[in-house]
């Protein structure tokens, strides 16, 4: 079955960085568009990033704009998303996320707490 499995959240200051992990397993990694979503407490869940299966294109939100970077490992099965220069309000759950082209029913993971605080 598939799973997705995200790591690497954590406290960190204002302007800090973190790298998150998504290690995907049950499907044919190499074909599929992965994408990163975020849900902060008391709103709506929201696309931040996403990456297609060759890895060329790539899009994402304009809060993620030219601070986050999202890349993925085919050979490992795995999609990041590198996060610089953050802000409290990138506090939130990160979730991996992808989509069955054919059936079109979506996958995720369980998150990871990223919380930016001094």
């Amino acid at each position: 079955q598939v799973q997705l499995v995200e790591s690497g959240g954590g406290l960190v200051q204002p302007g800090g960085s973190l790298r998150l992990s998504c290690a995907a397993s049950g499907f044919t990694f190499s074909n599929y568009v992965m994408n990163w979503f975020r849900q902060a407490p008391g709103k709506e869940r929201e696309s931040v990033a996403g990456i297609t299966p060759n890895g060329l294109t790539k899009n994402y939100a304009q809060s993620a704009k030219g601070r986050f970077t999202i890349s993925r490992d085919n050979a490992e099965n795995t999609v990041y998303l590198q996060m610089n220069n953050l802000k409290p309000e990138d506090t939130a759950v990160y979730y991996c996320n992808t989509r069955n082209p054919v059936n079109m029913v979506n996958y995720w993971g369980q998150g990871t707490q990223v919380t930016v605080s001094s």
